[in-house]
């Protein structure tokens, strides 16, 4: 009986020691850090009372969006999997600092997707990094149309 009880317990640890959520990946798929020095931190949040979708995916971008009428240049992306979590997201996108000319303008975009429907992405421009912007946002991301 003391076997049994302690065979359960066990178990019981093991699964809950399996349900641990899968951390963010960065550029290359390598886990992002909860906080890096040449890094953007934030939230993603919106104003809409519903909730995410245990499938939804939430995809930022760090870009270089210093030419207008010319696609940005992607620095960093990650892709969040919330699984369940609601609103607001924490988010690290991480930078090579090399890479980033203080005479040009960066920005973060971020999207909510869902089965491959975009449900929310933002509408502003949140500028970073340089120009005295800074380098942690909160995103307001707005209901795409339908």
């Amino acid at each position: 009986m003391k076997n049994c009880l302690l065979s359960s317990l066990f178990a019981l640890l093991l699964l809950a020691s399996c349900t641990t959520m899968p951390p963010a990946t960065g550029s290359g798929g390598k886990p992002t850090a909860a906080v890096a020095k040449d890094s953007i931190t934030g939230t993603v949040t919106y104003r809409e009372r519903m909730a995410l979708s245990p499938t939804a995916v939430v995809r930022l971008q760090l870009q270089d969006v210093s030419q207008p009428g010319v696609a940005a240049t992607v620095i960093d992306s990650v892709t969040l999997r919330p699984q369940g979590r609601q609103v607001p997201l924490d988010f690290v996108l991480r930078f090579d600092p090399s890479r980033i000319q203080e005479n040009m303008t960066y920005a973060v975009e971020a999207r909510i997707e869902d089965a491959g429907q975009l449900m929310f992405r933002t509408d502003v421009a949140y500028p970073v990094l340089t120009r005295g912007n800074p380098k942690q946002v909160q995103l307001m991301l707005r209901r795409a149309s339908r």
